[in-house]
């Protein structure tokens, strides 16, 4: 039996979102808290586990579709977001949150391949989102649209180059499109996540486990430690409420303060 939260409960009571990446990690958390607020619930992943988030919004009572489908592919996002309208009668947030990290290949190694791979998912299917949920969500002149960046498209040192430079892209695609949306009453932010314990990430995080080095991960940011799936959905949770209606083509960092400040070695704690 779930326990009643009441600075979740009923933030997005009668809304409709779609959250894609949805199997795992940020996008996972974000559904379910997004179900907890109250919201109906399109879940988008390749991967099968899609299902068991969806399983899980259902135990609860809340309302939930899963789709198991390739974000990046337009027809895959269109029918996603027509699904929603059919099945729940509207789409009002939209969170494209899958990515992948594309691993930190040295340069000289890199290939055209690899960085179409890692821009199609991360930017032109984040684009695909965008452009879908703007489709339904401008004639109805309210709505927002989410999108997960990260630090690592703020600035170097967070990640390989075709990641960052997808994630710098996000950035733009957001700052650009809420211009274009002007009037629209849509709105549209990006979230740049620091070091969260992911699926993407769990080789960081098992690599430091085996070394016995776990207690320095997270050691650059100020609050030195990683940050969790959820404080990321916590973030998704407030820009797809209406306590973030003047909110708008901002890219917010959650990462501890990582970002806060050019590199430099921490003093010591006592």
């Amino acid at each position: 039996m779930r326990i009643p939260n009441p600075a979740v409960d009923g933030q997005l009571k009668g809304k409709v979102a779609l959250v894609t990446g949805a199997a795992s990690g940020i996008g996972r958390a974000s559904a379910l808290i997004f179900a907890q607020a109250g919201a109906a619930v399109v879940a988008l992943d390749r991967a099968a586990e899609v299902e068991d988030t969806v399983a899980a919004i259902r135990k609860d009572n809340g309302r939930a579709v899963a789709l198991c489908k390739d974000s990046s592919h337009e027809e895959n996002i269109a029918d996603a977001i027509d699904t929603a309208v059919r099945e729940f009668g509207a789409l009002d947030v939209c969170f494209a949150n899958a990515g992948i990290s594309g691993g930190l290949v040295p340069l000289h190694e890199q290939t055209p391949e690899h960085w179409l791979e890692v821009l199609t998912i991360n930017l032109i299917g984040t684009f695909l989102a965008v452009k879908h949920a703007a489709r339904v969500m401008a004639p109805r002149k309210r709505g927002s649209i989410i999108c997960t960046a990260s630090v690592a498209g703020l600035r170097s040192g967070a990640g390989g180059s075709p990641y960052s430079a997808s994630k710098a892209g996000v950035i733009s695609l957001v700052q650009t499109t809420a211009d274009q949306l002007a009037g629209s009453g849509v709105r549209i932010n990006a979230i740049c996540p620091g070091l969260i314990e992911t699926g993407m990430t769990k080789p960081i995080f098992d690599q430091a486990r085996a070394r016995g080095t776990d207690n320095k991960i997270g050691q650059l940011n100020p609050l030195r430690r990683a940050g969790a799936p959820i404080e990321i959905a916590r973030t998704a949770l407030f820009l797809a409420s209406d306590a973030s209606s003047y909110v708008n083509g901002q890219a917010l960092a959650v990462d501890g303060g990582l970002s806060s400040s050019h590199p430099i070695v921490p003093p010591r704690i006592p």
